[in-house]
């Protein structure tokens, strides 16, 4: 967590040694985003990420929204949102997800999905969607296969069925197990843990919540009962992961709202007429002091 933690700080750092190195009139007291601004935002945009795949039809599949989050999540770990706008990536994340996971739906299917843009304005959307894909792609290393816990989960569903008979109806588990990990994905869960753990822990957070007592199939289904030191340390993750959990919170709007303005702002001043696309450059409406440039005219409300 430490380390994950050092890389957003660097990525940070970079940004404003960059604008420093501009040369700008008064850049040196040009208020630039914290960590926990930054941070903030990410949150915000990554929910929006969420709402807007739930929302998409046809429906995605979980896998699919499970890469869009993990894709986002790992592209601002050496970037910061300051040099690539958040709504634009987000967007990004969520169209090469499809095609990765091959969930078929065209550009323009995709864009439709902006319910409250123009067509004119869906179009440049997918314009822009396009230009960000090779990079998005470059900034995760090519690495774009995304292992989810939800196939591990239907594994251990299937495997408590056939091999523990103790667990009357494992099929009730299934709900409570399905918003574990909704909750682990908007979080570092799948960088620090791998899918079968992320996936066990859901199931026994579930079988938890559900009062029911499932250390026999741990020891016995799982073979760890002689094991004890794996099996320590598969508790030591369990609570780690959930303790991740516990942390996580939305932030409150009106901070979002005053992080937002900040970030157009710069936006605004470190990108040239030229490259603002390229660095991500889209204006919210209600706080953009600056005429908006029509190539870019969407906002946050047109996700859904």
């Amino acid at each position: 967590e430490d380390e994950l933690e050092q890389m957003r700080y660097m990525a940070n750092e970079k940004f404003r040694r960059k604008a420093l190195e501009s040369g700008k009139p008064g850049i040196g007291d040009f208020k630039f985003l914290d960590r926990h601004e930054e941070d903030a935002l990410f949150r915000h945009y990554e929910r929006r990420l969420l709402d807007f795949c739930n929302a998409f039809k046809p429906a995605m599949p979980k896998s699919v929204v499970g890469t869009a989050i993990m894709y986002f999540r790992r592209f601002y770990l050496n970037n910061s949102i300051m040099e690539y706008h958040p709504r634009i990536i987000m967007l990004t994340c969520a169209y090469l997800s499809c095609k990765v996971d091959e969930f078929n739906v065209s550009s323009t299917q995709f864009v439709g999905n902006l319910l409250q843009e123009s067509p004119a304005g869906q179009e440049r959307v997918a314009e822009q969607i396009l230009e960000y894909e090779l990079l998005l792609i470059q900034q995760l290393n090519f690495h774009l296969v995304v292992h989810n816990p939800y196939r591990p989960m239907e594994g251990l569903l299937i495997d408590l069925k056939t091999r523990y008979p103790m667990l009357e109806n494992p099929e009730s588990l299934r709900k409570s197990a399905d918003d574990f990990l909704t909750q682990a994905a908007m979080t570092d869960a799948g960088l620090l843990f791998s899918p079968s753990q992320i996936a066990l822990t859901a199931i026994l957070n579930s079988a938890s919540r559900a009062g029911l007592k499932m250390e026999s199939y741990l020891t016995e289904c799982l073979g760890l009962k002689e094991d004890k030191e794996t099996l320590s340390k598969m508790y030591d993750s369990m609570k780690r992961m959930k303790t991740l959990l516990k942390k996580y919170d939305l932030p409150k709007q009106e901070e979002v709202n005053a992080y937002k303005h900040k970030l157009e702002r710069i936006h605004a001043e470190f990108a040239t007429s030229s490259n603002k696309r390229k660095r991500g450059y889209e204006e919210d409406g209600h706080v953009a002091k600056e005429p908006r440039l029509t190539e870019e005219d969407w906002t946050d409300e047109d996700l859904l």
